[in-house]
């Protein structure tokens, strides 16, 4: 992602603080405006949509993850174990801000054209840590796994991010808890993984 300029970044911040305070609809372009002190029509000049807004926010966050869970080997002695410590960490972190989070999930859920290739990204960079979780390697960055990766991996990766999102997706609308979603990762991670060293 490329570095944002200072009224961009803090057109970020301040959506970030509705989206945390009062959730989704609380991010208003007319209010992010108004709260980063800048015009409406420098919002629009930088971002087409408040899910572009948020979406930016994410890869923001993504990064932060990468540099915080990539950098060293996710422990534990089989790829299932390992697996499995990554989406309790990523999971809890991410609900640890439930409106924030909410807001998120909305935004990538939106099928917004605007912000597909940042989507991507997003599950590019969640692909990285679960394979390097399933290999039991660091995931610095997801760009050295494009052709490396085995297909089984990737599929893996793919299927169990899927399922994590799926549940993510559940739990923002109330449908289940916390645990819950680790719960259904725990379940798939069960099935793929569960015979491998």
């Amino acid at each position: 992602m490329e570095p944002l300029d200072e009224r961009a970044q803090r057109i970020v911040e301040t959506a970030v603080a509705l989206a945390e305070r009062d959730g989704f609809a609380a991010v208003r372009l007319r209010d992010v405006a108004a709260s980063a002190n800048v015009a409406l029509g420098t919002v629009y000049k930088r971002f087409s949509s408040k899910e572009e807004i948020l979406i930016a926010a994410l890869e923001q966050e993504s990064e932060r993850m990468v540099e915080r869970l990539g950098k060293t080997a996710t422990p534990g002695e089989t790829p299932a174990i390992r697996a499995r410590h990554l989406f309790r960490q990523v999971t809890r972190g991410m609900c640890r801000k439930p409106n924030l989070t909410k807001a998120l999930v909305r935004s990538i859920a939106s099928g917004d054209p605007n912000i597909t290739d940042r989507v991507a990204s997003f599950h590019a960079m969640m692909t990285a840590l679960i394979i390097g979780a399933i290999r039991g390697s660091a995931a610095s960055s997801a760009k050295t796994w494009d052709a490396a990766v085995e297909k089984k991996e990737r599929e893996v990766a793919s299927i169990l991010q899927q399922v994590w999102f799926s549940a993510l997706v559940g739990w923002a609308g109330g449908i289940h808890d916390q645990d819950m979603i680790i719960a259904y990762v725990d379940a798939a991670i069960e099935h793929l993984l569960s015979d491998e060293k």
